[in-house]
C-alpha cells in the first residue's frame, strides 16, 4: 500500500487532541533520534580501544569525536530552512538513510580513514533528527500537552548521551569495537523502514531561494567555533599546527558576517536562520539556561569517564555503569516532568532542577582516588534528576514563545547553541584535567595523584558556572497559549 505523502493539516496543534498520524510521526521521530544520539556518544569510552585496534596516535583518534561535532555544528544550522523548504517525509528518510549509510561505513570500514568518513555521513544524518523531532512537536501537539509530550524529547536527548558510555563499555569489553556500529545500523534500517510506512507530511512547505553565502558563512562560523573549541578539548593544536585560539577567533568573525547576512535575508523572509527567534526574552532565557545545563551535561560525560578509569581505576564496564541507574531513573522521570510542567509551569521543575545540577558539580569537585562507586552513583542519580526537570520545561517554554512561523528556525537554533555548548563544556573540562596531569609530569606524579586535582579543580569552574541557570530559572515564564484553558 502507497504511503500518503500529501500534507496534513495539523489543527489538532490548535485544539486539545493529537492527530493520529502526527502522534506517529512524533513516535518514529523519537526512536530515530534516539538512536542517532546514542550513537553520537558510544564513542568517548571507545576512543582509547580504537587507537589500540587501528594502531593510530590518540591525536588523529580524537578525529572520531571532533570530526563529529564538526559537521553536527554545520547541519544542524540549516535545518531550520529545509524543515520549512522540505516536507517532512523527504526530511526524515534523507536524514535516516544518511545515518545508515553512514554507520555501514563505519562497520566495514577496513582503517582509519573510512571509519572518519562514515562518522562524518552519520553526523550528517543526525544532525537533522533533533530540530526535526522538536518542531514536529511543536506543530502537531497542542499547547496545553506540550510539556508531556517534551518531556518524551527530554528522555531522548538525557538518556541516549547516558546510556552510550555504558553500552560502549560492554560492547568494547565483550565483543569489540565494530559491534558499536553493527547493533545500531539493524535498529535504524527498522526505523527507516517504518518511516517508509508511516510516514507522513505534516504542516505545508514554502518555496524560498537557497542562499549559499549563508551556508558558507554558517559552516566557517560554527564549525570554526567547536572545531577550535574540540581541539583546545582533545589535544591542543590542530594538525595543520595552527592554534586553537586562532581558530576560534576566527569562527567568531565568520559568525558576526552569518548574523549580519541574516538580518539583511530576514527582511525578505529569506534568512538561512531567521534571528527575530531572538526578539522574545523568554526564548532568550531559555537558551542561556539549555547552553550552561549542556555544558555541564556534556563536559561532564566527557571528563567523568576519563576520572573514572584514570584516577578510580574502573574498567570501560564498570565506568559505564556509574551512569546507568542515573540514566535509567531519567528516563522514567521524563514524561512525568512533562506532566508537571503541563499542571505546574516551568519554575516548579526548573528551580529544583537547576539546584540539583550545580549542586551535583559541587560534589564531583571534592571526589579522589578512594571515593566509593555507590557514593559516585548517587551524585550522578542527583544530577540526572537535575537535568530531567530542566530540559521539558526549557524546550516547551522556549519554543513556546515563538510564533509559528518560527518553530523549525528556534528549534534549530537551540539544537546549535546545545552542540557550542558541548563542545565548549568538554573543552574546558578536558583542558583543566589535563593541565593538572602535564603539570603532574613534570613532577613526577602518577596519573592517579595528578588527576584528582584536575578532577576537582574542573567540576569546581563548572558548578560556580552552573549557578548561573538557578538565578535565571526564577523568570522563565509559561507561554500564555500553554495555560490552561487557552487557546489561540
Amino acid at each position: 500500500m502507497t504511503p500518503d505523502t500529501s500534507p496534513v493539516r495539523t489543527p489538532n496543534a490548535h485544539g486539545t487532541t493529537i492527530d493520529p498520524a502526527g502522534m506517529r510521526v512524533i513516535w518514529l521521530l523519537l526512536v530515530a533520534a534516539f538512536v542517532a544520539i546514542l550513537n553520537e556518544t558510544t564513542m568517548a569510552i571507545a576512543i582509547p580501544a580504537l587507537n589500540v585496534s587501528l594502531g593510530i596516535p590518540p591525536e588523529l583518534g580524537q578525529w572520531l569525536t571532533s570530526a563529529f561535532m564538526l559537521t553536527m555544528a554545520v547541519v544542524i544550522p540549516t535545518t531550520g530552512f529545509m524543515l520549512q523548504r522540505f516536507t517532512t517525509r523527504q526530511v526524515f528518510l534523507a536524514a535516516i538513510i544518511t545515518f545508515i549509510i553512514g554507520t555501514a561505513i563505519c562497520l566495514v570500514a577496513p582503517g582509519f580513514p573510512a571509519l572518519l568518513a562514515g562518522r562524518v555521513v552519520q553526523a550528517a544524518g543526525t544532525g537533522i533528527m533533533m530540530p526535526l523531532l522538536m518542531t514536529t512537536v511543536m506543530n502537531v501537539v497542542p499547547p496545553q500537552s506540550r510539556g508531556r509530550m517534551m518531556g518524551r524529547v527530554g528522555l531522548v536527548i538525557s538518556l541516549a548521551p547516558a546510556l552510550g558510555p555504558t553500552l560502549s563499555g560492554v560492547v568494547l569489553d565483550s565483543l569489540g569495537w565494530r559491534w558499536l556500529f553493527g547493533i545500531i545500523l539493524p535498529i535504524a534500517i527498522i526505523a527507516m523502514l517504518l518511516g517508509l510506512k508511516w510516514m507522513t507530511n505534516l504542516g505545508e512547505t514554502k518555496h524560498a531561494p537557497i542562499d549559499v553565502l549563508s551556508i558558507v558563512l554558517s559552516a566557517f562560523a560554527f564549525g570554526g567555533i567547536v572545531f577550535g573549541l574540540s581541539q583546545i578539548g582533545g589535544h591542543g593544536a590542530s594538525s595543520g599546527g595552527v592554534h586553537p585560539v586562532v581558530v576560534i577567533v576566527g569562527g567568531a568573525v565568520f559568525l558576526g558576517l552569518f548574523v549580519w547576512r541574516q538580518l539583511v535575508l530576514q527582511k525578505k523572509d529569506d534568512a538561512l536562520l531567521d534571528l527575530r527567534i531572538f526578539l522574545s526574552r523568554n526564548y532568550v532565557i531559555a537558551v542561556i539556561i539549555m547552553a550552561i545545563v549542556s555544558l555541564s551535561m556534556f563536559g561532564t560525560f566527557s571528563l567523568l569517564p576519563l576520572y573514572l578509569q584514570n584516577v578510580a581505576g574502573l574498567d570501560p564496564t564498570e565506568a559505564g555503569l556509574v551512569l546507568l541507574p542515573g540514566s535509567v531513573i531519567m528516563g522514567l522521570m521524563g514524561p512525568v516532568m512533562g506532566r508537571i510542567y503541563d499542571a505546574r509551569g516551568p519554575k516548579t521543575l526548573l528551580v529544583p532542577g537547576t539546584i540539583l545540577i550545580a549542586a551535583a558539580m559541587f560534589v564531583y569537585s571534592t571526589v579522589g582516588t578512594h571515593t566509593p562507586m555507590w557514593f559516585l552513583i548517587v551524585v550522578q542519580i542527583a544530577m540526572s534528576l537535575g537535568l530531567a526537570g530542566s530540559f521539558t520545561p526549557l524546550f516547551s517554554a522556549s519554543l513556546g514563545s515563538l510564533d509559528r512561523s518560527l518553530y523549525s528556525h528556534g528549534s534549530a537554533a537551540l539544537n546549535t547553541l546545545q552542540q557550542v555548548a558541548g563542545a565548549v563544556g568538554t573543552a574546558m573540562l578536558i583542558t583543566i584535567y589535563s593541565g593538572y596531569l602535564h603539570a603532574g609530569e613534570q613532577v613526577g606524579l602518577s596519573i592517579e595523584d595528578a588527576g584528582a586535582p584536575g578532577t576537582q579543580a574542573a567540576f569546581f569552574t563548572a558548578a560556580c558556572i552552573a549557578l548561573v541557570p538557578v538565578v535565571l530559572a526564577f523568570f522563565i515564564q509559561k507561554p500564555a497559549d500553554q495555560q490552561v484553558g487557552a487557546g489561540h
